[in-house]
């Protein structure tokens, strides 16, 4: 099973980016998905998720400005960034969980540098 995060790169303040998270090795459509970011510093925190239902959650720090979905015809999650703040910057993390035996996957990472 791999994880390959994807999409990362340097973007000015108030611009957009989407990361992808492509899986393989195995069906994900029946995993919950989302994304962690680790910002210079400080401590992984949790950016998002969507649920094999396709409900998402959003943390509070990000609502309004993200977007998660997926492709499960792709094994694919997607987080799409709007209106990004330099205290976005950090590396992103996807992450697949199978709900029922809590086994899960990540990804390597894709770092976001937003400047001002």
């Amino acid at each position: 099973v791999q994880l390959q995060a994807s999409g990362g790169g340097l973007v000015q303040a108030g611009g957009s980016l989407r990361l992808s998270c492509a899986a393989s090795g195995r069906t994900f459509k029946y995993y919950n998905a989302g994304w962690f970011r680790q910002a210079p510093g400080k401590e992984r925190e949790w950016v998002g998720s969507i649920k094999n239902n396709w409900s998402t959650e959003y943390s509070d720090f990000l609502k309004g400005r993200v977007t998660i979905s997926r492709d499960d015809a792709k094994n694919t999650v997607y987080l799409q960034m709007s209106r990004l703040k330099p205290e976005d910057t950090g590396v992103y993390y996807c992450y697949f969980r199978n709900p029922w035996i809590n086994t899960e996957y990540w990804g390597q990472g894709t770092l976001v540098t937003v400047s001002s």
